[in-house]
């Protein structure tokens, strides 16, 4: 595939060329084909941030029902099952959401606090000893996890494993365009050790996510065992995998630049622009890049027509890319208004675990500016995630300077 000024225009999600740098094609399809049409795969992308917005909130004509993944195995009308009220629309949305709301609230995130900055500063500890590491494998990739598994009161000896599993589950092998046989196979083993771990909680309530999901109810309506189930499944695999990649985008750009570095990590540790760093990272190199949306009526965009039945890729990390919307946003700024970013959606669709992934990341990047005085990344050995909705790192290598 070839995006230079000049080739011909090319977007396919799946293409490791784009894992490795969707930007210079976002740029092309935001100037030359806001509504562009890739026959093979059969969908449109939507590439501006007034496009991508307005799809957002437009969840009549752009529904949800059929799930956020082009995966033919992930998409359609059972999408619910394992990405519950991702895949729903209203009133289903409504009352999962609301549901879902009564035992995931923001007292239980803050709650969280305390426990996230512990984990933090244990895995952080140890990774700092050895003075060089994998700054995904021994640290970020840990922590997400072992937050969610505290949340839902997963034991952490199954946490590697279930970590695991979830990885199976996005990463995709070059040229395989759909969920491959092994994320089909650890689907079906996330799914059975969510049921029994509901079984187990229906028979003894545990001061837990798990818990307090079976005994939310509004007006003596209850959540189903597959209706849990699937909220754990999408906790486990979005909660996860998403704050992984967020943590080392944000370690990763700041590395590459200089002024943001030294931002960073040049003052008093407690004056540091945490909420910048966080904030610009989820514009700048978002973790989830796109998402898909069912067109329910003829839709007309910049002369182009979509079709009822139609399939339309938001690409959430074009909009956040926007020149129309963001001055100089191939820059890296942690001083930058974040204001008009999307990278957790827009309108009724909202992420309801944002807060939950910017404490978690805010936490790690204070413990790391007050244990850590300066890094270096070995950005030849470092190595992409492969996945068509999720950007980020499978390893960076990592050399510190403690304080």
């Amino acid at each position: 595939m070839s995006t230079a000024t000049g080739a011909a225009l090319r977007y396919n999600p799946y293409d490791y060329e784009i894992h490795e740098d969707p930007y210079p094609t976002y740029r092309r399809l935001r100037a030359e084909a806001p509504v562009y049409r890739n026959d093979e795969l059969g969908f449109w992308a939507l590439s501006r941030h007034a496009d991508v917005t307005a799809a957002f909130r437009d969840s009549t004509r752009f529904s949800s029902r059929h799930g956020v993944s082009l995966d033919p195995a992930a998409s359609g009308p059972h999408a619910h099952r394992t990405m519950s009220f991702l895949a729903m629309d209203p009133p289903r949305h409504t009352r999962m959401r609301a549901l879902v709301s009564r035992g995931f609230t923001p007292r239980r995130v803050v709650e969280l606090e305390d426990r996230i900055r512990a984990l933090t500063v244990h895995h952080l500890e140890a990774a700092i000893e050895q003075g060089s590491f994998d700054f995904v494998g021994d640290f970020a990739g840990l922590l997400p996890m072992d937050v969610i598994s505290e949340l839902m009161g997963v034991p952490p000896a199954d946490r590697a494993e279930l970590r695991r599993l979830a990885d199976l589950l996005v990463h995709r092998e070059e040229g395989v365009q759909d969920v491959p046989r092994a994320g089909v196979e650890a689907a079906l083993v996330l799914a059975g050790y969510y049921a029994d771990m509901i079984s187990q909680r229906r028979s003894q309530r545990t001061d837990d996510l798990t818990s307090a999901l079976i005994d939310a109810e509004i007006d003596g309506d209850r959540l189903t065992d597959d209706e849990i189930t699937a909220f754990l499944f999408l906790m486990v695999v979005a909660g996860n995998e998403t704050t992984t990649k967020l943590l080392a985008n944000a370690w990763y750009w700041a590395w590459r630049t200089p002024e943001a570095k030294e931002l960073a990590f040049a003052q008093d540790p407690d004056e540091a622009p945490i909420d910048g760093w966080v904030e610009e990272t989820l514009r700048y190199d978002a973790s989830t890049q796109m998402l898909t949306r069912l067109v329910t009526e003829p839709v007309e965009l910049h002369g182009t027509v979509l079709e009822e039945g139609d399939t339309a890729l938001l690409l959430v990390g074009s909009a956040n890319r926007d020149e129309a919307v963001f001055e100089e946003p191939d820059s890296y700024d942690l001083t930058r208004d974040p204001s008009s970013l999307v990278s957790f959606g827009v309108g009724r669709h909202f992420c309801l675990g944002a807060s939950l992934a910017r404490l978690e990341t805010r936490i790690c990047l204070e413990e790391l500016v007050r244990r850590i005085a300066d890094y270096e990344i070995d950005a030849a050995a470092a190595e992409r995630f492969h996945s068509i909705n999720v950007r980020g790192f499978a390893h960076l290598p990592t050399t510190v300077v403690a304080r």
